[in-house]
């Protein structure tokens, strides 16, 4: 088992896009409800600092593996995206080192229901962070990941996959990112014992 500890450059913007939990207030207007509402859309602990969801950075190299569709040498045609899929976890929060109340939001004309080509669109806020880095951990359980192709396959999901809303996986081209920092150490456990 292997930690591997990268720091993630923006080189466009991140959006958040996590679902909005409070219910809307009698008379309240669409307008009025989304301008009371949108940070919610932002990932925060309890302190407010903004955070990218540890499973966004997940799905970001599952996605990648399934979309690169690598054959594993020596093993036919298998291929590597089962072995992303068990085999990497990311367990931590990508702090971003900002308050959800210092973000600003981006107002656009989207669909209402949220899916693209919706006939019904709405304006809303999308909070928008621009620039941006986080530090990651991500855990390799699977011996057939080896570090150089996970920092491979992490260089890779920037480009093409990225991360949150409108990123280049669901059309868009916020979320993009580059890797720095990549380092990586063999361990003895696994994650719970790194925490314990």
């Amino acid at each position: 088992m292997y930690k591997a500890t990268v720091t993630l450059i923006g080189l466009t913007p991140l959006g958040f896009s996590k679902a909005i939990q409070s219910s809307r207030n009698t008379g309240e207007s669409g307008d009025a409800y989304e301008q009371r509402t949108w940070r919610e859309r932002i990932h925060q602990d309890e302190a407010g600092n903004a955070f990218i969801s540890p499973m966004a950075l997940k799905n970001c190299l599952s996605d990648c593996a399934r979309y690169l569709s690598e054959s594993v040498p020596g093993k036919g045609k298998a291929t590597f995206t089962k072995h992303f899929e068990a085999g990497c976890m990311v367990s931590d929060p990508l702090m971003l080192g900002i308050k959800a109340k210092d973000i600003p939001p981006e107002r656009l004309f989207l669909p209402s229901d949220g899916k693209k080509g919706g006939n019904t669109r709405v304006w809303k806020f999308m909070p928008k962070v621009f620039p941006w880095k986080a530090k990651a951990q991500i855990f390799i359980t699977d011996e057939t990941v080896k570090p150089q192709k996970l920092e491979e396959y992490l260089g890779y999901a920037g480009q093409f996959i990225g991360i949150g809303f409108f990123r280049p996986r669901r059309g868009g081209f916020w979320g993009k990112f580059k890797i720095e920092n990549f380092k990586t150490e063999k361990m003895k456990g696994g994650p719970q014992e790194e925490a314990a």
